[in-house]
């Protein structure tokens, strides 16, 4: 296969991906795409595909990541519900298994407080250049390869018990409104009163004024990474 065929069908397979969402009902392929870059742009924006955002979380020295993770949740908590009541969205749970959980938890937090990354913020930074997240990233596509090709023969023992599709509404049953309101309110206050905590690198301040440096500002908790 030549380069030019590589780059054609890894355009296809992309715009495969694309069409598979489309046919569920949501959006045009133009749609999808422009959603991804408002995503690549926030995280950018908010520098959570940083290392220190992420390996800074996992050492509890940096708040940013929790902050952003409960506010998402609980608004999208909120939104979604009342979008999948109005007819606009759906879901799909997945099956709750303990055991699988419990050891793809370890391993999954593990990885993020090596690497600095999570699937969502790792394709940002390696648009970026990060040869450290491509090889991450490889590395990942390989692991999951192994999983689908061994799963019936190793790795579906492991996962344990299936507990079926539980989910708060099943269990709040009439009071599903309250209680996603309740719960997604519940994330929103949470994530305001975490104590604001960041890690930042020389790359970071370099890019900033005297004044703009957050190293200098004496009213939050800020670590210089040397």
């Amino acid at each position: 296969m030549s380069i030019g065929e590589y780059f054609a069908f890894v355009a296809g397979r992309t715009e495969e991906m694309y069409n598979i969402v489309q046919l569920e009902g949501h959006g045009s392929f133009w749609l999808v795409f422009f959603i991804g870059i408002i995503f690549g742009a926030i995280i950018q924006y908010t520098r959570v595909d940083k290392f220190e955002k992420i390996a800074g979380f996992a050492m509890a020295r940096d708040t940013i990541v929790p902050k952003m993770l409960f506010l998402a949740i609980g608004i999208t908590s909120i939104v979604l519900y009342f979008e999948i009541k109005m007819g606009y969205a759906s879901y799909h749970a997945k099956p709750m298994m303990l055991s699988g959980l419990i050891i793809g938890g370890i391993l999954f937090g593990i990885s993020m407080a090596i690497m600095g990354k999570c699937p969502g913020t790792g394709p940002v930074s390696i648009a970026e250049g990060r040869v450290d997240v491509l090889v991450g990233a490889i590395g990942g596509i390989l692991g999951g390869f192994v999983f689908t090709k061994y799963y019936d023969d190793i790795f579906k023992p492991l996962m344990g018990h299936d507990y079926g599709h539980t989910t708060l509404v099943d269990i709040s049953g009439s009071w599903a409104t309250e209680a996603i309101f309740a719960y997604g309110l519940l994330l929103i206050v949470i994530a305001v009163f975490i104590p604001k905590k960041e890690l930042f690198d020389e790359a970071d301040l370099s890019q900033l004024s005297k004044h703009e440096r957050p190293d200098q500002d004496q009213t939050e908790e800020f670590e210089v990474i040397k």
